[in-house]
């Protein structure tokens, strides 16, 4: 398990990470968000051992994280960190040996995750021949090569056509069912809330949002209804709790208060014509997110 406690980093009189507490648990994948400059490449470099100076503690399984430990993380950044001029097996046998495996074992493993991937005929091809999405297959490899403890991974879509995206999918799960520990980093909220049970949202270094991800939505009173059929939008409007009325695909977006606007809207609507589907919706994260990274940055 990874445990961040109560850690806060100062770069002079800049406070990049206020106070930061969270845990990943084994088999967890955690979402680590918020805007650029909030403060997620510091936590990761704390996290990585890269920078030492900062009060509080960080441990893997209760060990303080050094150089004996960094061997247990991988760390997909977010961007390319790959050496162009050298072939694929050149790169993962550079990362691999960092990370005190064998040559021998390197080139099965990375066999089989050339195959997993489908670019198995890239093997001895230069990096900078390869296209960006190809790229960032090579550049996962290089973090799950060693099969590590820890897994960071920062915009790991990145590049990706929705079938590679999938595929990605299924090996992060894959490690999940295994037992790694995920740190899982995005500003695209539908691909959080495809992964992601727990997570914290960072504003200027410091919590805004933190827990699990079913909680943050139920304790996010505002709700949204949507309605497909013939309603008479300029009525349900006037409906005291109706924040707005959104036409998109064919459907109507009621955003409501909260809970109890629900039955008011629905006695209305049930004297409407045609109406096929009625369905009360959590709020996405992306609206959470929106809502209460302005709210504090507003304060």
């Amino acid at each position: 398990m990874l445990k961040v406690d109560n850690v806060t980093k100062y770069y002079g009189d800049l406070c990049a990470v206020d106070n930061l507490s969270f845990d990943v648990k084994n088999g967890e994948i955690f979402g680590l968000l918020g805007l650029n400059g909030a403060g997620k490449t510091t936590t990761f470099r704390m996290i990585m051992g890269l920078i030492d100076d900062y009060t509080g503690t960080i441990t893997l399984d209760g060990k303080k994280i050094d150089y004996s430990v960094t061997d247990k993380i991988g760390f997909l950044t977010e961007e390319r960190s790959l050496l162009t001029k050298l072939d694929v097996f050149e790169q993962i046998k550079y990362y691999g040996i960092l990370k005190g495996m064998k040559e021998s074992e390197i080139e099965k493993k990375l066999d089989y995750w050339l195959d997993r991937f489908n670019i198995k005929e890239y093997k001895n091809k230069k990096i900078k021949e390869l296209s960006k999405g190809n790229q960032q297959k090579i550049q996962f490899i290089s973090a799950i090569i060693h099969e590590p403890k820890l897994l960071i991974l920062d915009e790991p879509f990145s590049g990706l056509d929705p079938i590679n995206v999938e595929l990605f999918k299924n090996v992060i799960l894959e490690f999940k069912k295994k037992g790694t520990s995920i740190i899982f980093s995005s500003h695209r909220m539908e691909h959080v809330e495809l992964f992601c049970e727990k997570l914290v949202v960072l504003v200027k270094g410091k919590s805004v949002i933190s827990g699990y991800l079913k909680d943050i939505k139920e304790e996010y009173r505002k709700k949204n209804v949507i309605v497909k059929g013939n309603i008479d939008v300029d009525l349900i409007k006037k409906i005291d709790g109706v924040v707005d009325v959104i036409y998109e695909m064919d459907e109507y977006i009621i955003k409501v208060e909260s809970n109890d606007i629900v039955p008011n809207i629905f006695k209305k609507i049930s004297k409407c014509d045609n109406i096929t589907k009625f369905m009360v919706e959590d709020a996405s994260l992306n609206e959470i997110f929106i809502a209460k990274v302005g709210e504090a940055y507003d304060e």
